[in-house]
């Protein structure tokens, strides 16, 4: 059988505002603080982990804290993170409320196949709420702010911007066993979008590659997004995967024990940082789940360095 991916694991992005980043995504979003913890390989920067009442894999919608100007958008980037809801009915829900709001958002438009509704976070981070039709299953989070029938569902698709598509390609088909299945001219009119699926397909694991050579290449800073992450069922199959990238010839980091996953890191051929990460162990091997996110997680290997850890972090409140 193939070695498949089968979705979007988790987003990483870049905030220089950590309290209005918490505010905005749990007040705003109404999505759940599932784990706040600290950058492994920075510990002066938080890690925030946002995610669906269970923290369930392909929920999670990350930020590193990081004292960033703004990002310069263009390509070579994830240029918009796709964030799944259950029905267009919800669309004109969430529309209403970003303008009573005032959230940056557009209107509501049929895209690459999809209802879907842009925004932005107040630093710029861009986002399409698009409707999944309610296939699969959902958990809402209780304390949510957003009615149990209008929170978002978990990750939709991903769109990338690349100048050229030809060497991404070949790693999406041919490296990480991905099939091309629809395309689209780009919403904004700037270039031609790919769609490529993995697994099962669907939105939850649709990955959009944006090819638009006339933009400038993107530099991150707050508002960008750091990478993205895909799943894998377990550590035997990242294992397959580590293996299949040394027989490419693919540099990677190797396997990294993130503690709530294991990590494999490579960037594709437009420099974009992509990781696969194990579905499991998951979020509550440190924590209940009934408690997630109320204090400051470190996995065992930081836990000696708690003190000054804390110490060196800004209040969030």
């Amino acid at each position: 059988m193939t070695l498949q991916l089968t979705g979007i694991h988790h987003l990483t992005a870049v905030t220089a505002n950590a309290p209005e980043n918490l505010r905005f995504y749990t007040q705003t979003l109404g999505l759940r603080l599932v784990k706040k913890t600290v950058n492994q390989d920075d510990t002066s920067a938080y890690h925030l982990f946002y995610a669906d009442g269970k923290a369930t894999p392909g929920t999670d919608l990350t930020f590193f804290d990081w004292p960033v100007g703004p990002e310069s958008r263009g390509t070579h980037s994830i240029s918009r993170t796709g964030l799944r809801v259950g029905s267009k009915t919800t669309l004109e829900w969430w529309k209403a409320r970003f303008v009573q709001l005032g959230v940056t958002c557009g209107e509501i438009a049929e895209v690459g196949g999809y209802d879907s509704l842009d925004f932005e976070d107040g630093e710029g981070q861009r986002f399409r709420l698009i409707n999944d039709g309610g296939a699969g299953g959902s958990h809402p989070w209780d304390k949510s702010p957003v009615p149990a029938e209008h929170q978002i569902r978990g990750l939709g698709p991903i769109t990338l911007s690349v100048p050229d598509i030809t060497n991404t390609e070949a790693i999406l088909l041919h490296v990480m066993n991905m099939r091309q299945v629809n395309s689209y001219p780009s919403p904004d009119g700037a270039g031609h979008v790919h769609v490529f699926a993995m697994g099962e397909g669907g939105p939850a694991a649709e990955l959009h590659v944006a090819v638009q050579p006339d933009l400038p290449p993107a530099r991150q800073g707050a508002g960008s997004v750091h990478h993205v992450a895909f799943r894998a069922p377990d550590v035997q199959q990242l294992h397959e995967w580590t293996e299949r990238l040394k027989g490419f010839r693919m540099p990677s980091s190797g396997e990294v024990e993130r503690y709530y996953f294991r990590s494999l890191y490579f960037r594709e051929p437009n420099g974009i940082l992509f990781e696969i990460a194990t579905d499991g162990p998951g979020f509550t091997v440190d924590e209940p789940l009934e408690t997630l996110g109320e204090g400051l997680s470190l996995p065992p290997f930081l836990e000696s360095k708690r003190a000054s850890i804390e110490a060196g972090l800004k209040p969030l409140s």
